[in-house]
């Protein structure tokens, strides 16, 4: 199977507008990931897509890049826009905020596609501070490793431990953190941005729940990585301050 990683770079942003191209430690955001993604040995190419020059000109020295509608409500929208001009069998979409993301998260996600129409990851929930933060989706898993639902509530609610403090109940299941890194068969990728938004998708604001409404089954794999993401500019230090202390990363 040949699987395309695909990062959408948009310049602006209300936090922390031009964030693709904010040095870390002397390389730009878009190029550490790029980087990281390129230690990824189930992919077979790496490209950036996106609607601003800027970053055209800043990426295009060290990676493919292609540019695609400004008009994109979404980063699956402006992913499926250059796959359909690419010959693939797959593609895995990796935010382009994730200077850290590890390579084998990646590999694990374009390897369920071998069984699956989409795939996503997964990691258990630590941090009592995430639990009831509404910027943490959660995701419920079946048996068989495919999505059962994502949510920005805690899910599953505990019915006899919801009076309990958040640690409490973290230590009496096994809840899970959604991270946003998403593989496609490249047919089903194009398929699903044609279709309407559901209504969960729009009471959520989650993207994957189209797939979910629409009946596409998500396989989540389970990963120990936590994502480290660069939301605002005083990130950029505390990836600097990981960088120092583990160089390789």
């Amino acid at each position: 199977m040949r699987v395309i990683g695909i990062i959408p770079a948009r310049y602006g942003s209300t936090r922390f507008p031009g964030k693709p191209l904010a040095l870390i430690a002397g390389k730009t955001l878009i190029q550490r990931v790029v980087e990281q993604c390129r230690k990824a040995a189930a992919l077979a190419e790496v490209i950036v897509a996106t609607d601003d020059d800027r970053i055209r000109q800043a990426v295009r020295g060290f990676c493919r890049v292609e540019m695609t509608s400004p008009d994109h409500p979404s980063g699956s929208d402006r992913i499926a826009e250059v796959a359909r001009g690419l010959a693939c069998d797959a593609v895995v979409n990796i935010q382009g905020d994730e200077p850290l993301i590890d390579p084998n998260v990646i590999n694990r996600v374009a390897e369920a596609l071998d069984q699956a129409a989409m795939s996503t990851a997964a990691t258990p929930l630590k941090d009592p501070a995430e639990y009831d933060n509404p910027n943490v989706v959660k995701v419920v898993v079946n048996r068989a490793g495919y999505a059962l639902y994502f949510s920005r509530r805690t899910i599953p609610y505990l019915r006899e431990a919801a009076a309990r403090p958040a640690p409490e109940q973290m230590r009496a299941f096994p809840f899970l953190k959604h991270l946003g890194i998403y593989g496609f068969r490249r047919d089903t990728l194009l398929r699903l941005v044609g279709l309407a938004v559901s209504p969960l998708e729009a009471a959520e604001k989650l993207e994957q729940l189209r797939a979910l409404d629409h009946g596409i089954p998500i396989a989540v794999v389970r990963v120990e990585y936590d994502s480290v993401g660069v939301d605002a500019p005083a990130d950029v230090a505390r990836v600097e301050r990981l960088l120092r202390a583990d160089p390789a990363a």
